[in-house]
């Protein structure tokens, strides 16, 4: 028999990563926030506690808020536009609808816009399910304002969320089209699969070259990438992959990794363009992150 402590910890270390990155929207600080769970959970009598995953999921959330509340102030002197940390995760996760949905960019990106408290809020009821008392304790608030912040946090999240899921095959096709044209250099194949409206996002920390602010509209999209590409004479590849939980695109530039593309689709167009380029936040691309919510 091994360490009873070690063995509960390991047994929920993929929820309590999850809770974590969903929290933070970094998988760097979600590692560190494992890390000072643990620490905490080992000095615990494990006979005495009633509820182990419960118990987990309380200490990993407390040390995610200490953490979120300060990488805020150094998310506001960040150069240039700030995505989330994208993981590779396996092929599967993409047909577990409320996994997908619920670790995608465009969801992560709606989170931020939350103040902590409610992003915790949100989070743990939306996406794992935890009850109101247990959230009130873990937050050292009433379940009574528990549930004020939920519906307040759940409006704002609404408000702001596709409006109608998209099944991972449709969302598979808009990214196969948009890979042909760019592949292509197709500024017809781009209009035609970008959405009017579309909002594309980059992220490169100061270190790669991005856009400085979102840029909206498909035509200005389509014509600023494909000029990019035809001014600079690189050779771009696209490989498909499940970031996130949702279909996306590893490209590489002459032949090594410049980044992560994540979508959101609506109907069968792209609505919202990711694209991480920071060096930093593409360490979690080079293998599956194994994720759960239960």
């Amino acid at each position: 028999m091994g360490d009873p402590a070690t063995e509960a910890f390991l047994a929920h270390r993929n929820l309590l990563f999850v809770v974590a990155y969903e929290l933070l929207g970094s998988a760097a600080d979600a590692e560190d926030v494992l890390q000072e769970t643990w620490l905490r959970w080992v000095a615990v009598d494990v006979d005495e506690v009633r509820d182990q995953r419960a118990y987990l999921v309380r200490i990993t959330t407390r040390q995610a808020l200490n953490r979120l509340r300060a990488v805020q102030r150094r998310r506001e002197a960040y150069v240039g536009s700030w995505l989330p940390e994208p993981l590779l995760t396996a092929p599967d996760v993409a047909e577990d609808v409320e996994m997908a949905e619920s670790m995608s960019m465009a969801l992560m990106l709606v989170l931020e816009t939350l103040s902590p408290t409610e992003r915790a809020v949100f989070v743990l009821r939306e996406a794992f399910n935890v009850g109101y008392d247990d959230i009130a304790e873990a937050l050292d608030k009433t379940p009574a304002a528990v549930h004020q912040i939920a519906h307040r946090a759940r409006k704002h999240v609404e408000a702001r969320r596709p409006r109608e899921a998209v099944s991972p095959s449709r969302t598979r096709a808009a990214v196969a089209a948009f890979q042909r044209a760019i592949e292509t250099r197709n500024l017809q194949g781009l209009l035609d699969v970008l959405a009017p409206d579309v909002v594309a996002i980059s992220d490169g920390g100061g270190v790669k070259q991005a856009w400085a602010r979102p840029m909206t509209g498909a035509d200005k999209v389509s014509r600023f990438m494909l000029g990019g590409l035809a001014r600079y004479e690189v050779a771009v590849t696209a490989e498909p992959a499940v970031v996130n939980g949702n279909p996306a695109l590893m490209l590489r530039v002459n032949g090594e990794l410049d980044g992560v593309l994540a979508v959101r689709v609506a109907g069968d167009r792209i609505t919202g363009l990711y694209y991480v380029r920071n060096p930093a936040k593409l360490h979690h691309v080079e293998s599956e992150t194994p994720v759960t919510l239960i």
